[in-house]
């Protein structure tokens, strides 16, 4: 197909600061503020990558190993909740120990160079008991969430002992923490009201006293010591959005809430189709429905699908591309802050009274969410994909933030279920820019697109691209780049970083799948005689250097495949290995399954010691101790309860072992100790438990794994990752096929 594009109309757009409310100074001298379009850093773009972890859904001692992962996925934000019942379960009496120690993980977010966004309450959702509400709030004589004495006397003691925790961490004090959110979706959402009979269908009360109510407890949070660089509130729903405070935005394509009441088929979503989220007067199809006009705030996000939990009528396994294609799709729409809900999964803690501080229609108590980061740690692949976009939004800040959308007539309008028609984008001042491109689509299939051409219309004439994209697949293209002064007039290939080598400068990129890779630069360029560069069939790594009289870039054009195991590490090397790499003061480490890894640097000579030469880059070895501490013993006690006994020294040198058990059923809990450890909805996934923590245990006591049958003739969604199937069943269905022990090697690299 052919398209057409006119961006003779396109100019940069009109910016300004936002003012003392989005603005603040370290005692080192680093500034950061808001102006109507991204944030800055020392008056610099600076693109805010966020990702969403609960410290208090974590044991303390995977913390650190997970926010490394996180730092080295491309993060630069980490956001988590202050679960409000997990901390004053009991009215007066707070709780900051353990999983609990707020200003343990604060700290170790300032270790480790992130920032920290404090969802402090009083409501967060999150899918905890209430929102968050303690229980004995509803025992008083007032509406929890509205402008009462009653209430606002417990929220300020709430305040102000979340400010008495994290005391000097604030950006102002030299700490980490920049952001501050205020409730929750207040008037916008609300959670199942977990006191009432769980088929009653109440829900805690979702306010209705507008801005006033935010403003008043913004007000709170500031005399009680809460004093962030900004405050910020959800922008969805009919949320108020104060001029003072910075809304947030998100997006799910997979919403297990549609199926709390409803019966039926999933539709495909909004999510995946280009809008124009910072122009005045653009009616969006999603809920964009901003109280304000959009020109005046940035489009910034803090709760895009990085994941989604299964609830008890809605079971599926979420397709992994799904997250960086939204990350594509708010890029190209304008967004210049992305923000995922969950980056990391957790597991719920248990009420110290034994209740479970979960809602009634999820896990009690696993928070995996199907997230980029597992709630062991595991690395899924969304991780590996979304780290690229994370790379490329921080290195080209600069030349991204002040770019505005310009669409193709109709693209924001485009059904869903329209997979033939190509979604693109592009943003661009009229004289360079970058072409978006998604060809994903929950809750359809998509396809291998082979011919397209997208023309651009420009001044100096028209500039047409030419390329295919597989199904699934979503890329960035640029045009008329400027690398170290030379022009790219466009790439089929999708720009990643830039790195410093040998004093200039290494631009790496990647070619999308079902796209023939080819660089076009500037008449006067050079590359082995030619302003043309085709990437060879089979391509893994290539380099190859381009000249303009004495001006010289390089650049390492990469697979899709290499490009995902790609990570930057210190000193501005690449580091490529298809496991989870840690960097810290140590050195760098290699979280992994296999015992044997085969690990490749960019420079070849990386990594230092023996290595071979593949290319570009460097091939090196590493192996450690092979784990063998045996199989699990597997005993039915039931007609769907089984125990497993474990090898009495179970991690015999791992650094964690993941049990993996494959089941049929409806819901699986597992026991230890007579206690509850993890549970499962079934979606047909192998349901897996981190078992650091309880090693010592399982050496005395089997775990007990109880399986709930689905029962004959029940309707339940057990779905495909399309999300498109119902099953029937004709029979009552329980029973455990396999367990398994994983072990976790970590396996250091030097430096």
């Amino acid at each position: 197909m052919n398209y057409k594009l006119s961006l003779l109309d396109a100019h940069a757009k009109k910016l300004y600061p936002l003012g003392d409310d989005f603005s603040g100074k370290s005692p080192q001298g680093t500034t950061l503020s808001v102006n109507n379009y991204y944030m800055e850093q020392d008056s610099r773009p600076f693109f805010g990558v966020s990702g969403e972890f609960h410290f208090s859904r974590m044991e303390p001692a995977r913390w650190e190993d997970e926010l490394i992962k996180m730092k080295l996925g491309g993060v630069n934000i980490v956001a988590t909740y202050i679960f409000w019942n997990h901390h004053e379960e009991t009215e007066g009496s707070f709780d900051f120990t353990g999983r609990r120690d707020l200003r343990r993980f604060v700290e170790l977010c300032r270790k480790h160079g992130l920032y920290v966004i404090l969802r402090s309450g009083p409501f967060d959702h999150g899918e905890v008991r209430n929102g968050g509400l303690p229980d004995w709030l509803y025992g008083k004589p007032f509406e929890v969430r509205r402008l009462s004495p009653g209430f606002l006397a417990c929220v300020q003691r709430l305040y102000t002992e979340v400010a008495g925790q994290v005391k000097g961490l604030f950006f102002g004090d030299g700490g980490p923490i920049i952001g501050v959110q205020i409730d929750n979706e207040y008037m916008a959402s609300s959670a199942p009201w977990e006191m009432t009979a769980g088929i009653s269908n109440e829900w805690a009360f979702g306010g209705d006293e507008g801005e006033a109510y935010l403003l008043r407890l913004k007000e709170l949070a500031w005399e009680c010591g809460l004093r962030p660089v900004f405050y910020t509130c959800t922008g969805w729903g009919n949320a108020p959005t104060p001029d003072s405070m910075l809304p947030l935005w998100g997006g799910y394509a997979y919403r297990p809430w549609l199926f709390y009441s409803h019966k039926g088929e999933h539709p495909a979503t909004e999510q995946y189709v280009y809008q124009d989220y910072h122009k005045n007067g653009i009616v969006c199809t999603d809920d964009f429905r901003p109280k304000y006009e959009p020109e005046t705030r940035p489009y910034a996000c803090c709760e895009m699908g990085g994941g989604m939990m299964c609830s008890y009528n809605y079971r599926f396994q979420l397709p992994y591309k799904s997250v960086d294609a939204m990350a594509n799709v708010k890029l190209g729409s304008g967004c210049n802050f992305l923000g995922y809900y969950m980056y990391q999964g957790g597991s719920n803690p248990i009420g110290k009274n034994g209740q479970y501080l979960n809602e009634s229609q999820v896990c009690k108590i696993s928070y995996d969410y199907q997230a980029v980061l597992g709630e062991f740690g595991q690395v899924r692949e969304s991780y590996k994909r979304t780290k690229l976009l994370h790379y490329f939004v921080r290195s080209f800040a600069r030349e991204l933030c002040s770019l505005p959308t310009v669409l193709p007539e109709g693209a924001s309008s485009i059904d869903p279920n329209d997979t033939d028609t190509l979604r693109f984008a592009v943003r661009t001042d009229g004289r360079r820019g970058f072409l978006f491109v998604n060809n994903f689509q929950d809750h359809c299939t998509t396809h291998d697109r082979i011919e397209e051409t997208v023309t651009l219309e420009m001044e100096g004439g028209p500039l047409t691209f030419s390329f295919g994209i597989a199904a699934e697949e979503n890329c960035i293209l640029p045009f008329h780049m400027d690398l170290d002064g030379i022009k790219l007039v466009q790439a089929n290939a999708q720009p990643i970083t830039r790195i410093e080598r040998d004093g200039g400068g290494v631009y790496v990129f990647l070619v999308p799948k079902g796209m023939k890779g080819e660089f076009v630069f500037a008449e006067g360029a050079e590359v082995d005689g030619s302003n043309i560069f085709i990437c060879p069939d089979g391509l893994t790594a290539e380099e190859f250097a381009v000249t303009q009289g004495e001006k010289q870039a390089k650049v390492l054009v990469l697979s899709r495949d290499m490009a995902e195991q790609m990570y930057i590490v210190d000193g501005g090397r690449l580091v490529f290995t298809t496991e989870a790499l840690l960097e810290d003061e140590t050195g760098l480490r290699l979280e992994t399954m296999e015992p044997e890894n085969t690990v490749y640097c960019y420079p070849a000579d990386s990594l230092g010691g023996e290595h071979t030469v593949q290319g570009p880059l460097g091939e090196y070895r590493f192996v450690t101790e092979n784990w063998q501490e045996g199989a699990v013993t597997v005993e039915q006690v039931g007609p769907s309860r089984y125990t497993l006994k474990l090898p009495e020294n179970l991690m015999g040198g791992a650094k964690d072992v993941l049990l993996k058990i494959e089941y049929a059923g409806d819901i699986a809990h597992a026991f230890l100790n007579s206690r509850m450890i993890s549970d499962n909805f079934h979606n047909g996934a192998p349901w897996e438990i981190g078992l650091r923590e309880l090693a010592g245990e399982l050496r005395e006591e089997p775990m007990v794994i109880a399986i709930t049958p689905l029962k004959e003739g029940a309707n339940v969604k057990v779905e495909s990752p399309m999300a498109g199937r119902l099953e029937e069943i004709g029979k009552s269905v329980a029973g455990l096929h396999r367990a398994e022990l994983c072990p976790v090697y970590e396996i250091g690299l030097g430096r």
